[in-house]
């Protein structure tokens, strides 16, 4: 029930937020400030349902710490992107055609923002968590970043690769970040650097989704496996193994904190919360 409950309620503000942002028409000022506002909104509504029925304060989301562990978060996710897209102009697969549309960039972060958010309260704050108390981080991990990579095929000009490509260099590495950190603000950051460079800063596809330009005016093309094909660079095999590199280095920095938890054990990681600040 207490599952059911936080997955209701923050399905029920994921939807209204998907709707008054899309409900802006990529307005610039508009997009913006209605998508920071549905995502603080977000965060809200997921404090307080999980305070209702699991009776302690959301230390994942505790605003001590919250700024630095985004910027590490941000800097990760960026960092990561920036690799991917390097190898792929390296190849040929990425090509600058001259300067976008800063109007463009300066909604995609209000846009992002509100996306982002709610994918990992859905994701890692409630999806993981629970599946974590039940079948451990491993096992939790697998499943959540697999379940994350299937609803990626309702997205435009998604197939089973683009689908196996994010669940393994997203979902199961924003998992990771979660174990590793025990807080939400490194995987919201990592997500949202991640996103955010990919489309606000560098002008590719995001998911196959359809956007305004971003600072940059790009184009990407060659075989799917350099290039991601027409769902963006995502699916290039360049962001799978960027995905794993960095979901190992989670992993090992999760198991060097006693942060895994084993079927076996299965214990409430969320008791250790109260006292340790965002990593």
């Amino acid at each position: 029930m207490r599952l059911l409950a936080q997955l209701g309620a923050v399905l029920l503000v994921s939807f209204a937020s998907s709707a008054v942002v899309g409900l802006a028409g990529w307005n610039v000022p508009a997009t913006l400030v209605l998508g920071l506002v549905m995502a603080a909104l977000s965060l809200w509504v997921y404090g307080k349902v999980v305070r209702w029925t699991e009776r302690r304060d959301p230390a994942e989301i505790a605003v001590r710490g919250a700024v630095p562990a985004l910027g590490r978060g941000f800097l990760i996710g960026g960092g990561m992107f920036a690799a991917v897209i390097a190898n792929i102009a390296f190849l040929g697969g990425y090509e600058v055609l001259g300067m976008g549309s800063v109007g463009g960039a300066v909604a995609l972060f209000g846009f992002q923002a509100a996306a982002v958010v709610s994918e990992e309260l859905l994701f890692r704050g409630i999806l993981f968590r629970f599946l974590e108390r039940g079948i451990g981080t491993w096992a939790a991990l697998l499943l959540s970043g697999v379940l994350f990579g299937a609803i990626h095929m309702m997205n435009p000009h998604a197939t089973v690769w683009t689908s196996t490509a994010i669940a393994i260099s997203a979902g199961f590495m924003l998992a990771a970040a979660y174990a590793a950190t025990r807080n939400l603000w490194v995987p919201i950051g990592v997500h949202f650097g991640w996103n955010y460079v990919q489309g606000g800063i560098f002008g590719a596809s995001v998911s196959g989704t359809e956007a305004p330009q971003g600072l940059l005016d790009s184009v990407t093309s060659g075989p799917l496996l350099v290039s991601g094909g027409e769902f963006g660079p995502e699916a290039s095999a360049y962001a799978v193994l960027a995905g794993v590199v960095v979901t190992v280095a989670f992993m090992r920095l999760a198991k060097r904190r006693g942060n895994i938890v084993s079927r076996r054990r299965r214990s409430t990681p969320e008791a250790a919360l109260v006292a340790q600040p965002s990593r």
